[in-house]
């Protein structure tokens, strides 16, 4: 069942606001949103005019930190608030920064619905074509669009937008994310998309004021935070895979230019094969498999114990076996005893490379994402 504004509460996180925040909040009062309930992020003394102005508005109230903690604390401290002090049905969140129009947040108003688990997305138009952006803008979401969607499996054309809604049904979610300032927002991103949520793009208006200048992102610490955390899985990742190609290929290529070296091709139901490689490959993966398993649960995905997660790593580890064996049996009959094994065996292992990793995220250890 879809709501109405008298539903939701429009959750806002502030720091240092000047004349655009009451503005907005009038507008939101005035289409009738159930509560505006406003973060003061340790602003300091000389903002506390704006805050017991907005406070003193119907509707309207104010949660104070004492000292700056970030937007992810932020939107936790009024998520929770918003749990455990109201009875609202669903929480929008909005910048404080002129950039969203009260139009824009019914949009999503419209959108949300009281069950399932789904995370609401105002996605901004971040064409070449829109000339209200400026380029760096443009290129940095359009980077961190791609990075999300080969990682993560779903293509969101507004990674960075602030305009987002949930559910009651998903606040304890919410607040379980970590993540202190705007890291809070992609790892929300990065946790929604591990859970199975429904990602939901509700287009909005694209409004830059100079480009942008009032807002407290700092573009290189809080992009290094932002990034560490969407590839950070992903550079564990490949540090597992490097340690795990070491022991694999040094126990194929002792097997196959030493132990199996002088074995005759064989034929499989007509189809001609490298004995050698039929049979060097899985013990050559029989030995790299349980380092590799134990490096992606406890150091890349750090996901709990339990055999659901040895029973699904088994299934994908003897599928990819199975696929990498025949693959590789079949082309090595034709490539002969020279230094092309190697460089075959790289070539089919990266081709399953990022494939692995999606499916290790998603299904082998996915129960502590």
């Amino acid at each position: 069942m879809l709501m109405n504004a008298q539903q939701l509460c429009v959750l806002i996180p502030s720091l240092e606001p000047d004349e655009r925040l009451p503005r907005y909040i009038d507008s939101l009062l005035a289409a009738d949103f159930g509560m505006i309930l406003v973060v003061n992020d340790g602003s300091g003394r000389e903002y506390d005019a704006i805050f017991d102005a907005i406070e003193a508005r119907e509707r309207c109230h104010v949660l104070r930190h004492e000292v700056n903690r970030g937007k992810g604390q932020a939107l936790r401290t009024g998520i929770a608030y918003i749990r455990d002090h109201t009875g609202f049905d669903g929480v929008i969140t909005a910048d404080a920064d002129g950039q969203h129009i009260v139009s824009d947040t019914l949009k999503l108003a419209d959108a949300l619905a009281d069950t399932g688990r789904a995370l609401l997305l105002g996605s901004r138009d971040f064409s070449s074509k829109n000339k209200n952006i400026p380029a760096r803008s443009i290129f940095g979401n359009r980077v961190t669009s791609t990075v999300f969607a080969a990682l993560y499996g779903h293509w969101l054309p507004d990674t960075q937008t602030g305009l987002r809604a949930v559910n009651r049904a998903c606040f304890d979610d919410m607040l379980s994310i970590s993540g202190d300032r705007f890291e809070y927002e992609m790892n929300m991103l990065i946790f929604c998309a591990a859970h199975k949520y429904q990602f939901k793009i509700i287009s909005i208006e694209t409004i830059y004021l100079e480009e942008n200048k009032s807002s407290h992102f700092h573009p290189l610490r809080d992009s290094w935070r932002i990034y560490k955390l969407l590839l950070g899985s992903f550079f564990r990742y490949s540090a597992s895979s490097i340690i795990s190609f070491l022991i694999d290929y040094a126990v194929l290529s002792l097997l196959m230019f030493w132990v199996f070296r002088d074995k005759p091709d064989i034929t499989l139901l007509g189809i001609p094969f490298s004995f050698k490689a039929l049979v060097a490959t899985p013990i050559a993966r029989l030995c790299s498999a349980p380092v590799n398993f134990l490096l992606n649960k406890n150091f890349v995905f750090k996901a709990g114990g339990g055999k659901d997660a040895v029973r699904r790593y088994i299934i994908l580890a003897l599928a990819c076996l199975a696929i990498t064996t025949l693959v590789f049996g079949f082309l090595d009959h034709y490539v002969g005893a020279n230094a092309l094994h190697i460089l075959l065996k790289i070539v089919i292992d990266t081709a399953m490379y990022v494939v692995n990793y999606r499916i290790q995220h998603s299904w082998v250890f996915k129960e502590k994402q």
